[in-house]
């Protein structure tokens, strides 16, 4: 059988990713592999969690420091920070880079699986090439709604070395098309085959539950048709909004369990750069977060951020002669710290003597961090006044089970039906949906439902009233506090809705805020990696002539 040539792969394969016991009984007993033991399942698992949990290297680059925090949820720049929160506002290839070749160069890992699978393939399955067409559509959402065009047609032709960039419009129908065949091919079946043709546990997604995999898509279809709504050359949009909403969507989540034990340099965690970094690199959580948690007493507070630690801290004014824009700003950067306490129910106790500021302020509150602070004022930005994210998420490997991965999230897929009702493209009742995704959001993150019920009778947020526009808000926040962990759909949500606002609008005082390459405007998409210039130049060239400048200011086809 041709599978015999892949088993010498496959053992690395398990080397690197080993998962399950099948993981471990296959690696440490490699003599007990037979051509019958051999299954293209043992290849889904890498392109999985490559997707969702890659390398430190990118998750820290790609993630951390451009997804996350453009989504608004996470913060750098306390005093103590090896960055101000610019980072990331301001172009800097060696951090860009990383997450362009990480996305750019992920489609090998899930090429390997849709050829194995594929008709004539070595472990031919529709259903199991079904599942591969799903994650694809996955990976080119998120990677389209990070650059804008990317190369998606030509990708894969060996015929092709340097494929076109694709428009965007043409990437949404592309992967809307694959997922309606993948769909169709999945029909009424629930596994992949028997025995070894079974995804099982390797599938660290949806468990080889098919209909899981169906839901999944058809929720994927339409988030992004309805992203796309609106759009010029979106025609193919209203219709597949129409057939999602006629069909199953997800009613459970999926998220991917993340490994404990695997190397953080194949698979990282937000726990391995937390601590691996040394203090100097944690974050905190955003002020925008925060104060949407506590102004509606929302009972995730505690599940996304700890209390502050507290502490009294004493800023002196510096000379003018030694530092005159230091000497200028002081009071309105010790005002503004000041005020953002005192906004959160801190209580700050503030002491003026001469040139001297002391400021305390007890354990206990929540304290969000302003958003995009610059380098000048970092030094006011205490880290015992501001909310450290939950012990979960930067908990360690190695010890208590980490927090899975967001794949995607039953509570969007009540938010989009809402969204939908409220623009007249659903039937929905919006207020049913929108509650029940407030209420599935809540569950994934342990919360009680007395505390659920409590909060939809009272949070006047919870409350889907108002005007279209004002309903679209309220739904879009909820969507961006429900993808708490997952920056790049946070990040696009605020893109697409315009909300948060307080985001959307960027900043523009430059003695507190960073206004970064992009004059502070909000940061509409990541720029090209340096090595598709050199390796694909032409189409590159291309590319932005027909999107716009290689800028982070330059909205994407969808942006509204």
């Amino acid at each position: 059988m041709k599978a015999i040539k892949y088993i010498a792969i496959l053992v690395m394969t398990l080397g690197v990713g080993a998962c399950t016991s099948d993981f471990e009984e296959i690696n440490t007993n490699p003599n007990h592999i037979t051509t019958e033991e051999a299954s293209a399942k043992f290849f889904l698992t890498g392109a999985q969690f490559n997707l969702y949990g890659p390398g430190r290297y990118a998750y820290w680059r790609a993630q951390l420091i451009h997804a996350d925090r453009y989504a608004g949820q996470f913060t750098f720049g306390f005093n103590a920070s090896w960055w101000n929160d610019g980072l990331g506002y301001t172009y800097n290839p060696g951090y860009t880079d990383a997450a362009w070749d990480w996305l750019a160069g992920y489609f090998g890992d899930l090429d390997n699986y849709m050829k194995l699978t594929a008709t004539g393939g070595d472990f031919e399955n529709p259903q199991m090439y079904a599942v591969g067409q799903i994650i694809s559509g996955l990976y080119y959402q998120m990677y389209t709604d990070t650059f804008g065009q990317i190369p998606y047609s030509e990708v894969g032709d060996p015929e092709v070395l340097s494929p076109r960039f694709d428009d965007q419009a043409t990437i949404y129908q592309g992967v809307i098309n694959k997922l309606d065949e993948a769909m169709a091919t999945i029909g009424d079946t629930e596994r992949t085959g028997v025995g070894i043709e079974d995804l099982g546990a390797n599938d660290i997604y949806c468990g080889g539950d098919l209909q899981q995999w169906k839901r999944l898509a058809n929720t994927l279809k339409l988030r992004m048709a309805l992203r796309a709504h609106g759009a010029s050359g979106a025609s193919f949009a209203e219709t597949a909004i129409s057939e999602a909403l006629s069909a199953p969507l997800l009613e459970t989540d999926v998220l991917m369990q993340k490994d404990n034990i695997i190397s953080q340099w194949a698979s990282a965690a937000y726990g391995d750069v937390w601590h691996n970094f040394g203090a100097g690199s944690n974050w905190k959580v955003s002020k925008p977060l925060v104060d949407y948690l506590q102004n509606h007493n929302d009972p995730r507070l505690g599940a996304y951020a700890q209390p502050i630690a507290g502490g009294e801290v004493t800023w002196v004014k510096p000379s003018e002669a030694d530092n005159p824009e230091g000497f200028e700003n002081f009071d309105k950067r010790v005002d503004f710290i000041v005020e953002v306490l005192t906004e959160a129910g801190a209580n700050p106790t503030v002491t003026r003597e001469g040139d001297e500021v002391t400021v305390s302020v007890e354990a206990g509150a929540y304290v969000g961090q302003p958003v995009r602070l610059n380098g000048f004022i970092k030094q006011y930005v205490q880290d015992e006044f501001f909310s450290n994210p939950a012990e979960e998420i930067v908990r360690s490997k190695g010890g208590e089970k980490i927090p899975s991965e967001i794949v995607f999230t039953s509570a969007e897929a009540y938010f989009l039906q809402a969204e939908a009702a409220v623009k007249g493209l659903g039937s929905g009742d919006a207020q049913t949906l929108y509650e029940t995704g407030i209420a599935q959001s809540m569950r994934m993150w342990g919360v009680s439902e007395g505390q659920i019920t409590t909060y939809l009778e009272n949070a006047s947020i919870a409350d889907l009233s108002g005007t279209t526009d004002e309903q679209l808000e309220k739904i879009a926040v909820q969507r961006w506090i429900a993808s708490y962990t997952d920056g790049f759909e946070a990040w696009a949500v605020v893109r697409d809705m315009g909300y948060p606002s307080e985001l959307s609008a960027g900043v523009s005082d430059p003695d507190i805020f960073a206004p970064g390459d992009i004059n502070g405007a909000y940061p509409m998409r990541m720029q090209y990696g340096n090595a598709v210039k050199s390796e694909n130049g032409d189409n590159y060239q291309s590319a932005i002539s027909a999107q716009g400048p290689d800028k982070q200011d330059v909205a994407l086809w969808w942006a509204k």
